[in-house]
């Protein structure tokens, strides 16, 4: 198998997995947004295996799959920020992917673009839906991280899990071969 067979074999794997995942949700919150079982993860896993070109494509994908089982559209701007570039974000973890600690640092950059999309839009096209008396930008940056935040930590933990570690390693490894 070439090395761009590889790369997107793999990279479909890694979105399947994550739409999998997503769909396994922990908590819905009411007006959007869940922790799901470490779909982000899932989605970042190109980026840390192939770099992130490949990244951005698989999470932009991602995202339009996101959008494709369960869109919520205001306006074009709100859908773009929303689902290709909020999810297109996970794939910055590929900017870490050959440093020493690049999966877990990779991954939470990854998270942390994907907040800063979700926080734009929150704030741009949600500020209607501030908690009473809270400033936009806040409810905004604050509702967003809850549940980002929350998702990411869960999969720390799991990728803290020295056996799991090992395994992604594995697989990174026989992705790149």
């Amino acid at each position: 198998m070439n090395k761009v067979t590889k790369r997107i074999v793999y990279s479909a794997l890694c979105i399947a997995l994550a739409t999998v995942t997503s769909l396994i949700k922990v908590y819905e919150f009411p007006f959007g947004g869940a922790i799901t079982l470490c779909s982000m993860f899932f989605a970042a896993l190109p980026g840390f295996f192939f770099g992130p070109a490949t990244g951005l494509i698989a999470g932009v994908t991602y995202g339009i799959l996101q959008f494709i089982l369960g869109p919520y559209v205001l306006t074009p701007v709100q859908v773009l920020f929303d689902y290709p570039l909020a999810f297109g974000a996970l794939g910055l973890s590929g900017l870490f992917s050959n440093q020493k600690y690049g999966l877990y640092t990779g991954y939470l950059v990854g998270c942390a673009g994907r907040w800063f999309f979700s926080f734009l839009s929150g704030f741009v096209f949600f500020a209607e839906y501030a908690w009473e008396g809270w400033n936009p930008v806040v409810y905004s940056a604050v509702y967003n991280i809850i549940y980002i935040a929350a998702e990411a930590a869960i999969t720390v933990v799991v990728i803290s899990i020295p056996s799991f570690r090992k395994m992604i390693q594995r697989v990174k490894d026989s992705a790149n071969q």
